[in-house]
């Protein structure tokens, strides 16, 4: 229908610091998608895994990644989604990159750095979200650590879906499961989130477990846990009309600002 949304989930095994190879590798499987989308999302830093070497494998947002999101985009006539190493003014950002078909580019600078990991003695933390626009749905597009941190995520701009792309730890998936079914409740929204698999050079496991839920959390897709996959969603903008209107649970949150530090 007009106003549905059609999302190609990516759940991957990544090379570990290879830009290059896990270019290669995404581009093989979007290949593979056999039906047209108008968006394709990938996991957090899908060129690297979660690393902190970020002097060693950091791009600019001129460099081969960000140019070979663009030609993605352009040659599947869709969106592309997914984190990336960024060098930027002398600072490292584990940047959200949105490539649009026509060429224009959206970012977004993950707010809540991972402290246990130490990422925040690496990478920058950003301060503002990003709304993104794409058939008249509105996405708000936030990365991995960012979903235990729901003010941040809070449904005060309208928007129709979350994504949250990932490297969430086997250890700690039971968290990542609960928390994105809630958030897609609290918010009345759709909620995709994409996480890899597989084993990092750290010996961290990830099994995976992407997942899309709608706005009452029934989960929508089939995707398997270990395993690599490709998943075709379609969101309803009608169903995210239907329930609003008839529940109306957003019109009864608290108001309160939010401190910008």
């Amino acid at each position: 229908m007009q106003n549905d949304l059609k999302i190609a989930v990516i759940q991957s095994d990544l090379v570990w610091e290879n830009p290059e190879q896990n270019r290669i590798n995404f581009g093989k499987k979007i290949k593979d998608i056999s039906e047209s989308v108008d968006l394709i999302v990938l996991p957090e830093m899908f060129t690297t895994g979660f690393t902190m070497n970020a002097s060693e494998v950091s791009e600019t947002m001129d460099g081969e990644t960000v140019a070979w999101m663009k030609h993605i985009a352009s040659k599947s006539k869709a969106s592309i989604i997914g984190s990336v190493v960024i060098l930027e003014n002398g600072q490292y950002y584990n940047r959200l990159i949105c490539a649009h078909s026509n060429g224009t580019i959206e970012s977004y600078d993950k707010r809540h750095t991972f402290t246990l990991a130490g990422e925040h003695k690496v990478y920058t933390a950003g301060k503002n979200k990003l709304s993104i626009t794409i058939k008249g749905w509105t996405l708000c597009p936030l990365i991995c650590y960012d979903l235990r941190f729901p003010v941040w995520a809070r449904n005060t701009d309208s928007y129709d879906a979350l994504i949250y792309v990932a490297n969430w730890p086997k250890v700690r998936i039971e968290a990542w499961n609960t928390l994105l079914k809630a958030r897609a409740i609290e918010n009345m929204s759709y909620c995709i989130g994409v996480n890899r698999v597989g084993l990092d050079a750290n010996n961290y496991e990830y099994s995976g477990h992407s997942v899309v839920f709608d706005s009452l959390g029934k989960r929508l897709d089939e995707i398997p846990v270990d395993k690599e996959a490709i998943e075709i969603v379609t969101l309803s903008k009608s169903h995210l009309e239907t329930y609003r209107t008839k529940l109306n649970f957003l019109n009864d949150g608290d108001t309160f600002s939010l401190l910008k530090v």
